[in-house]
């Protein structure tokens, strides 16, 4: 394995390169037309562009995918997440190509993507679940019945889904078959299976997530994190360790996580995620089978990069985990930092950023996929950046965030960066007690602060007039820097083309 195609956008592209390039591996990016100038196109070393704007004629387009691995030279392929990444379809079209699959065994993918047959597996291998079916449910009377056995609130959920789609609550009987069809409906539209299946509806869980890695020889678990700040169903902000999960219960759950994968025969990085009720009992919710967005907070605490784990057991090589228990040091928070506004429900907004500045600092890690003069569309998801911190203990982290926070500025259009803040600086979060519904529950967390613009405002013109008396102060630059100038420029046209 020599060179790797990554086929995906953004961050994690940005993210995979980079270990690409510290595992002495090349890279070679793929990009729609409105990628054509993100920074992840000029950080490989090749690039092939792939179609429209589109992800069904882009990014979700195999056999486009397949010919650019071709027309590269590339031996391998990277999914990152989203996207292809959990599609049993693409792995298989990967290895079909005689190119190596970064990612677990297409079977695999297949068992733990079907949620319902996931649920048989993990119950056979003795992986706690939640109580309900474990086949999809399509008869309103059947569904009734079954409703009442389980007990009343339930959960409709979609078969093949994930984030939130083709999912509802359901409280009174008299709402199960409206809400049948709903979700299959959705379901449907989203996945492409109108299957959906029943479950009972745990009240103000935790969402807990294990990490799992496994090779040829072995497979480990890295801790959990944290992920019960959601909105929709969809999470804003993750930590490690969590503060509801002692050691005994760390090494019952890890233990769980590493039935589960080996159930399925498992190779590489991934996720078994969990309902961790107030009782301390917990639940299998699903597994996914690809890196996850919040891996950076498990790198920090664990000390082990996740994505290099992910090159070397795809080239045969064992991982570089110790075979010991480890054990979790200090703490580290990670905040989605996306293009939408809170305060209008959270709607998805679209501009070019016209000014940006990363924090810095000790303990901090900015995940980015933007820089100045990049358009963000409604074509692809809304999360422009990642930002970490790791510190000694949670509240240092809290505090090492909000600091973070701070310093962050985006220009040219809204941010849920306000929310952040907000969050940081709330007593219950900074107390540990959430769950995920704490966002329903709260609404003023998603409402600026009357005085919250202005302040904004007053943030980016300080941050712009630090940057003209900058470079004001640039000194001026030598025919010889000005060459070696042109001749990057150059080179970086030149990967991009």
């Amino acid at each position: 394995m020599k060179r790797v195609l990554v086929a995906n956008r953004g961050e994690i592209a940005l993210r995979i390169i980079r270990a690409c390039h510290e595992e002495g591996l090349e890279a070679v990016a793929v990009y729609s037309a409105v990628d054509r100038l993100s920074p992840h196109v000029r950080a490989a070393d090749h690039a092939v562009p792939i179609g429209p704007p589109s992800p069904t004629e882009s990014y979700l387009n195999i056999p486009r995918l397949i010919e650019a691995a071709a027309a590269s030279g590339a031996d391998a392929v990277h999914p990152g997440y989203g996207f292809l990444s959990e599609r049993a379809a693409f792995a298989e079209a990967v290895e079909a190509a005689e190119l190596v699959w970064i990612g677990p065994p297409p079977a695999a993918i297949r068992a733990m993507g079907d949620k319902t047959e996931a649920r048989r597996r993990m119950a056979a291998a003795g992986v706690p679940i939640v109580p309900g079916a474990t086949a999809p449910v399509t008869d309103p009377d059947a569904a009734l019945a079954m409703a009442r056995e389980i007990g009343f609130p339930v959960m409709v959920k979609a078969a093949a889904g994930g984030g939130g789609k083709g999912m509802r609550v359901v409280r009174e009987e008299n709402e199960l078959a409206g809400a049948l069809a709903t979700a299959a409906s959705e379901a449907g539209k989203s996945f492409g299976d109108p299957s959906v299946y029943l479950e009972r509806y745990i009240e103000r869980p935790r969402h807990i997530e294990i990490q799992v890695l496994a090779d040829a020889e072995r497979t480990v678990h890295l801790g959990e994190r944290e992920c019960s700040i959601q909105r929709r169903h969809q999470k804003l902000v993750e930590e490690a360790p969590s503060v509801a999960v002692s050691e005994e219960l760390r090494e019952w759950m890890g233990a769980s996580a590493v039935a589960a994968a080996e159930a399925v025969q498992y190779r590489g990085a991934g996720t078994c995620e969990f309902l961790l009720a107030a009782d301390g009992s917990y639940y299998f919710l699903e597994m996914n089978t690809r890196i996850q967005v919040e891996h950076p907070v498990t790198e920090l605490v664990y000390g082990v990069d996740l994505v290099r784990e992910q090159l070397r057991i795809a080239r045969g090589l064992p991982m570089r985990v110790p075979n010991v228990w480890l054990h979790p040091r200090g703490a580290a928070i990670e905040c989605r930092i996306t293009s939408e506004d809170p305060a209008q429900g959270f709607l998805p907004a679209t501009g070019r950023i016209a000014y940006l500045r990363a924090p810095a600092g000790p303990g901090v890690r900015w995940d980015g996929g933007i820089e100045v003069g990049n358009e963000v569309t409604l074509y692809y998801d809304s999360m422009l950046a990642k930002l970490i911190v790791w510190a000694p203990d949670r509240p240092q982290a809290i505090t090492r965030m909000a600091r973070a926070l701070d310093e962050l500025v985006i220009v040219g259009l809204p941010t849920n960066q306000g929310f952040h803040r907000r969050l940081m600086a709330d007593p219950a979060f900074q107390a540990g007690e959430i769950d995920i519904q704490l966002l329903e529950r709260r609404p003023d967390l998603a409402s600026p602060d009357a005085d919250e613009a202005a302040v904004l405002h007053v943030a980016i013109a300080a941050a712009l007039a630090e940057d003209e008396r900058r470079r004001q102060r640039r000194p001026a630059v030598s025919a010889d820097d000005a060459r070696a100038g042109e001749w990057g420029r150059a080179a970086r046209q030149e990967a991009v083309q």
